[in-house]
């Protein structure tokens, strides 16, 4: 769970318990109950707290989730450097792929990315949360100066991440840790970085 509020709307400030036990709820009931089956009201009954409160703090059960997920996203996904690009890339997919499969805040991007296609505040929601972002460039930018062939930085995350993503999504099922080992050879050599 994040502890890190979101912009809050203006009026009564928030009560941090109120807040943790909404995001908790909306963890809980997306895996007893799937995304589709939440509602506003359902979340709040849950969470023990009144209606008027989930809707002061957020518009929708989408901005509850990406709350939820965004802090869990940056800790869960970080890798502390190697000196060894290889093994640096495979830790990052690796975490990747955990995240996807095995965390509450990796299922709520899951289902957030499933919605977005079909409802345009959600994709313009996940699209400005950028939950991969950041633990991403930080690998990106360790690797960059011995990667003269690396792309631009959105380029560049989707060629790392794409694989993961894509067959996670598509299937539900991961890659296997040799095609992640060599997933990342292929792409450093792309990119021309010496192991």
């Amino acid at each position: 769970m994040t502890d890190e509020p979101s912009a809050s709307k203006a009026g009564r400030p928030r009560s941090e318990a109120a807040r943790t036990a909404v995001l908790h709820a909306v963890d809980d009931m997306l895996v007893d109950i799937g995304y589709a089956a939440m509602t506003m009201k359902g979340i709040a009954e849950r969470a023990g707290v009144g209606r008027q409160t989930v809707y002061r703090w957020w518009s929708n059960k989408a901005e509850i989730l990406l709350e939820a997920s965004a802090t869990d996203a940056t800790q869960e996904l970080g890798s502390a450097p190697t000196g060894a690009p290889v093994t640096d890339v495979v830790a990052h997919l690796s975490a990747l792929t955990a995240f996807l499969l095995h965390s509450p805040a990796g299922l709520a991007y899951r289902a957030l990315i499933g919605e977005s296609q079909h409802d345009s505040t959600v994709r313009d929601l996940v699209a400005a949360a950028d939950l991969l972002s950041r633990p991403t460039q930080l690998l990106l930018d360790r690797l960059r100066p011995a990667a003269p062939g690396m792309p631009p930085r959105r380029l560049a995350a989707a060629q790392l991440n794409g694989p993961v993503l894509g067959t996670i999504l598509e299937c539900g099922r991961p890659l296997s840790d040799s095609d992640l080992t060599e997933h990342a050879r292929s792409l450093l050599f792309s990119w021309r970085v010496e192991n």
